[in-house]
């Protein structure tokens, strides 16, 4: 059976899918097309219906539940791995003039808008791009601050930028638990048994990267946005942890959470009724 997959090209998610892309593991009869892109063009795409299995940011999973579950293997969960508020300029928080300061962010679906709105409600000056060009906008003057996501966390300092916040602080303050930034979801039109079996495989597929991780695979070196081998490993372990193999009842539990603050921030209610999870 042949699957539509969207992932990132990100190191955890190449880490985390390339054995069941590549013939590493027993994928149970299953072939994936995959897709390679930005998680706001996933975003994007599972909101168009586009997509069998995807990640996608936690933000905008309350618009999908509809139509989609969450599997319980795939995501990017944890403490301190919050989106960081950067800027070049503005040296401490306290310098903030929210009339008046432009921030890029990386998309307006993405987990890492979401906690910003709720960190800083006030701003509203926001221009919506890519992640991977927001840390040289900063840098160049074209905006006041950004939000970084990803491998930029590593970088940003030796690049002269000054960090406002971590947005995660806030979230881990307000709740206690750790942050949902993106998930893997699944058609809910697919029945149990299959949707099931794509997640014993994805599980499959993580537990042999980490039983073969002392060499990196080339699909994730190669589609890595920065190339430096220690930046992909602290990408890796700070992003893929023992909630990317199951979520849990932890897991589930600060998934729906951020779920709710999502849907209350847009003023919608959540469907009643449906499973959200697998």
């Amino acid at each position: 059976m042949k699957l539509s997959l969207g992932i990132s090209p990100c190191p955890n998610d190449t880490y985390i899918f390339d054995a069941m892309l590549h013939g590493k593991i027993d994928t149970e009869g299953l072939e994936f097309t995959t897709r390679l892109e930005d998680v706001e063009t996933l975003n994007h795409m599972a909101l168009e219906g586009s997509l069998d299995i995807s990640k996608v940011s936690y933000g905008v999973v309350f618009q999908l539940i509809s139509f989609y579950r969450i599997l319980e293997a795939g995501s990017a969960l944890g403490k301190g791995v919050g989106p960081l508020f950067v800027s070049k300029t503005i040296g401490h928080e306290k310098e903030i003039d929210p009339s008046k300061i432009t921030v890029a962010l990386p998309g307006i679906n993405t987990t890492a808008h979401l906690l910003f709105s709720l960190a800083y409600p006030e701003i509203k000056n926001k221009t919506f791009v890519p992640f991977h060009v927001i840390e040289d906008m900063v840098i160049n003057g074209e905006v006041d601050a950004g939000v970084i996501i990803h491998e930029n966390r590593f970088t940003y300092r030796q690049k002269g930028l000054n960090k406002l916040s971590d947005l995660g602080d806030v979230w881990e303050k307000r709740t206690g638990a750790p942050i949902p930034l993106g998930g893997i979801l699944v058609r809910r039109s697919f029945d149990l048994e299959l949707a099931t079996k794509i997640n014993r495989v994805i599980n499959r597929s993580l537990a042999f990267a980490n039983d073969h991780a002392l060499a990196l695979p080339a699909f994730v070196t190669e589609n890595a946005k920065e190339m430096n081998e220690e930046v992909m490993r602290n990408h890796i372990s700070l992003y893929v942890n023992e909630f990317s193999l199951a979520l849990g009842e932890d897991g589930r539990l600060a998934v729906l959470e951020l779920i709710k603050a999502s849907a209350s921030l847009n003023q919608k209610e959540l469907p009643e009724g449906l499973s959200i999870f697998l």
